[in-house]
């Protein structure tokens, strides 16, 4: 079975060590890969000393990070974690498992706290609020949206075009498998806090509005009816209420004494019908997108564990 541990690192050399050396205690079979984003520290040589494959990313964010993992490294099944120590590596094989009971393209840790306060309550009422924000608008529960914990088939891995850039990529990821009716499952994984000699990355207010635009950049690609019927809607409740009036009161005088109201009452009224059918056409657009992304990701045969107890994979 050929399995990629891959770990996105950034000033993690503190802990790092300890991360991959526990990765390789429960997965022994697993290369283990350390990408490092131009750390200052001694990330690198920890990660080379406990025996993990070090490469570099030059480009930061960890969106970028993760896309040049899946373009470079070829496996059956590939386990991204954080390297930063939150997370349980002894779960790892028990979301393998889930992928290959099951042929799931994905299988999220869905993080639960048991000892301290690793969340900070900011951070937990936005990933539950985001979390149900993305289910509602796209069709299926999420629990975790910004799990960094994940196991993905390579077939998810192959056919996933990663475009973001920074800690939005949790956001593309759940959205690519819902789009693409993905097989994905969830594993409760336990949830510690950061050793205290290293420091988040991650930056509330910034990395938060990144989220958000992305939902929003998605919404728009993925469902186009949906978001531009909806701007119609609003801009022909505009027109109404401001038309309204103007159209009672020439019906009483026969005059329009409010000419610049109904002529801004017009325009709106002629956007929100090239809104709706931008997205008729958009949506055709959309359709024709994903049935070539659906054709690339089924053209990867999906990891099977044969009888005997081994992955077999067709395509090898």
């Amino acid at each position: 079975m050929r399995i990629a541990v891959l770990l996105p690192c950034y000033n993690e050399g503190a802990i790092i060590g300890k991360v991959v050396r526990k990765f390789r205690a429960f997965l022994p079979a697993a290369t283990i890969y350390v990408y490092d984003n131009n750390s200052t520290d001694e990330t690198i040589s920890e990660a080379k000393a406990a025996g993990a494959v070090v490469r570099l990313e030059s480009i930061q964010g960890k969106g970028q990070v993760v896309c040049r993992m899946f373009a470079d490294i070829d496996a059956d099944l590939y386990v991204l974690c954080d390297g930063d120590g939150t997370y349980a590596e002894a779960d790892a094989p028990r979301m393998i498992r889930a992928v290959l009971k099951n042929q799931l393209d994905m299988v999220t840790g869905v993080r639960v706290v048991r000892n301290g306060s690793p969340y900070r309550l900011g951070h937990q009422l936005g990933n539950r609020l985001l979390s149900i924000a993305v289910g509602t608008l796209f069709g299926q529960k999420i629990t975790d949206l910004f799990s960094g914990y994940r196991v993905f088939s390579r077939r998810f891995v192959k056919s996933f075009p990663a475009l973001s850039r920074g800690f939005e990529i949790e956001t593309e990821i759940t959205i690519h498998a819902i789009e693409m009716r993905m097989h994905i499952g969830e594993v409760e994984t336990v949830y510690s806090e950061r050793d205290k000699r290293t420091q988040s990355k991650l930056r509330t207010f910034r990395d938060g509005s990144r989220v958000l635009s992305t939902i929003a950049l998605l919404l728009k690609e993925e469902r186009p009816l949906r978001t531009f019927t909806v701007l119609a809607l609003l801009l022909a409740i505009g027109s109404l209420a401001l038309g309204f009036p103007v159209i009672a009161e020439f019906l009483e005088t026969g005059l329009v004494l409010r000419l610049p109201t109904a002529i801004l009452a017009l325009g709106l009224m002629i956007l929100a019908t090239l809104s709706f059918f931008s997205g008729l056409i958009l949506d055709s657009v959309t359709r024709t997108r994903r049935e070539l992304r659906r054709l690339n990701y089924l053209s990867y045969e999906a990891p099977i564990l044969s009888p005997e107890g081994s992955l077999e994979h067709s395509d090898e």
